[in-house]
């Protein structure tokens, strides 16, 4: 009895501690994209700073991970209604759209190399090289969101959540939502601040 009970009050520490341990990680995320932003608005003071535009395959990532935002609200909207094969469907709808927006950014970066702006090298410049960093970086921690997103998946299927119970799934929505409003503050800041 003493097992159980004791086993109750872990469970219901580790419920109260994860969101704000992940809150805490998402603000050095922020502040870590809040650096490198600083730097590229600082860096457009050289004389050798060159603008261009977007390439379109941004504008299409950024839809996409609108969508997927979208896709997976609804996949936890119908986790909280136990409609269990709806939002699981909607949850291989996010992964998707979280696959497509990968390679669409693998896409903008072969626009730029096709114009010849490059990360390095004698032919980079200082502009192109933070926007292809900034974005690379946006990049590991998307795939970060999928593994995230593929966990959820694989809890979802094995039946962990209903319901009642969705910490899991919540946290793991909670990191996709940040990743998606981060690259559409990373797209926004990009397409105004050249």
């Amino acid at each position: 009895m003493k097992e159980e009970s004791l086993a109750s009050e872990l469970k219901k520490g580790k419920k109260k501690s994860a969101k704000p341990m992940l809150w805490v990680s998402m603000i050095s995320m922020t502040m870590f994209f809040a650096g490198l932003t600083s730097a590229y608005v600082v860096s457009r003071k050289r004389e050798d700073w060159v603008t261009f535009d977007l390439p379109s395959a941004f504008y299409i990532s950024t839809i996409l991970i609108v969508l997927s935002s979208i896709a997976i609200y609804l996949s936890q909207r119908f986790l909280k209604k136990d409609n269990l094969k709806a939002s699981f469907l909607f949850l291989l709808v996010t992964l998707f759209l979280g696959v497509s927006f990968i390679y669409y950014q693998y896409e903008g970066f072969n626009y730029l190399r096709s114009v010849g702006l490059f990360f390095t090298g004698p032919n980079s410049t200082v502009s192109t090289s933070f926007i292809i960093g900034i974005t690379f970086m946006h990049i590991l921690h998307l795939v970060a969101g999928l593994i995230v997103l593929l966990v959820v998946i694989y809890n979802h299927f094995k039946s962990k959540y209903n319901a009642t119970e969705t910490l899991g799934f919540e946290l793991g929505a909670i990191f996709w939502h940040f990743i998606g409003v981060l690259w559409i503050y990373l797209f926004f800041f990009f397409y105004f601040i050249r």
